[in-house]
């Protein structure tokens, strides 16, 4: 791990390598959805080998929020983000190590002997991508780590904490520690749905850490769903459910919450909850030439836009970083960056 005596952004989730493919008869031969993110059911844990056996995989570095980590380094200065997360100890945690070494993201890994590094099938079809993802390491996470003394540091000197929602389906108590940690120092905390089975199927975990949120990002299908749980009478009306998110109690109200639903190609939607209306940023359409993968690009703007939180942008600006961020994204090969680095940030 790079040394630093502070690094200002501090990041967790689930770190995972991507393993992506073409395969549009996958989709029908495991029941996936086209455009969707979720846990592999046992009967979907095959899917793997298959991939590996038969489909000539891509691999890439992955895990949502260490995607977002990424972003976040691509806009700020050196030794500005850190990350953790649980890994095996075996050469798919090195690959992920690399990859954070090389965009500039400090590893404060856990590491457990019990499983090996997790995985997610990325199947894309078309300009849709549908993530399968088998936690192994990563639900190992364990709470203590982050009171370890090389981490702690890191935890304590940081200003801005970003977690996936992922994150909450094994590790809510980790997620609390570092939310309510956040707030008693009037420090930032954002968090990240992740997907729709997050506010569904794991509704009590996710209104434990709400009320200590001050940015919350998620697109269309996950307030969508979000909304349905909660029983708003009309889910999809992302300015009103970003308001209703916006509007729930907040432990530290000295801090406006601040809620950002993306839409792909559609207007971005901003609800804060010093307000009653909302603000919406139009996004440059791309042309079908100009998009290779879709995987990753809402952790992209989730990272551009806390780059640019980090360096004191304004809600606009950060938004307008994100945009970018996620049009780049979207014309690489998974989630990932151009390279060499592009100004951003203006």
């Amino acid at each position: 791990m790079t040394t630093s005596a502070t690094y200002p952004l501090f990041c967790m989730g689930n770190p995972l390598l991507d393993m992506q493919v073409r395969s549009p008869e996958l989709l029908q031969k495991y029941n996936l959805k086209p455009n969707d993110a979720i846990l592999a059911s046992k009967d979907q844990m095959v899917i793997y080998d298959e991939i590996v056996r038969d489909h000539n995989p891509t691999y890439v570095a992955g895990g949502a929020a260490q995607n977002a980590a990424r972003a976040a380094a691509y806009v700020l200065p050196e030794n500005s983000v850190v990350y953790t997360g649980c890994v095996g100890k075996d050469v798919l945690a090195n690959t992920l190590r690399s990859a954070n070494q090389r965009e500039g993201v400090a590893s404060a890994y856990q590491v457990t002997t019990e499983e090996n590094t997790g995985a997610c099938a990325v199947i894309l079809t078309d300009h849709n991508r549908s993530l399968v993802t088998t936690l192994r390491a990563a639900e190992k996470f364990n709470k203590s780590h982050l009171s370890s003394p090389a981490i702690l540091p890191l935890v304590d000197g940081a200003k801005f904490y970003y977690v996936g929602g992922f994150f909450l389906t094994h590790g809510t108590e980790s997620a609390l520690e570092i939310a309510q940690k956040a707030s008693n120092s009037g420090k930032v905390f954002a968090l990240n749905l992740s997907a729709p089975f997050i506010p569904q199927f794991f509704k009590v975990q996710l209104e434990q850490v709400l009320p200590y949120v001050d940015i919350l990002f998620g697109n269309e299908s996950e307030a969508e769903s979000w909304a349905n749980a909660n029983g708003l009478s009309k889910p999809t009306d992302l300015p009103a459910v970003a308001l209703a998110l916006a509007k729930l109690p907040k432990s530290n109200a000295s801090r406006p919450r601040t809620v950002v639903i993306t839409s792909g190609s559609e207007a971005t939607v901003v609800a804060t909850s010093d307000s009653d209306d909302t603000k919406t940023y139009s996004v440059n359409k791309l042309s079908d030439e100009q998009i290779v993968d879709t995987n990753g690009a809402g952790d992209a703007f989730a990272g551009g836009f806390m780059g640019a939180y980090v360096s004191g942008k304004s809600v606009p600006e950060c938004v307008e970083v994100g945009h970018k961020l996620g049009a780049m994204c979207v014309g690489q090969i998974g989630p990932q960056l151009a390279w060499p680095k592009q100004q951003v940030l203006q």
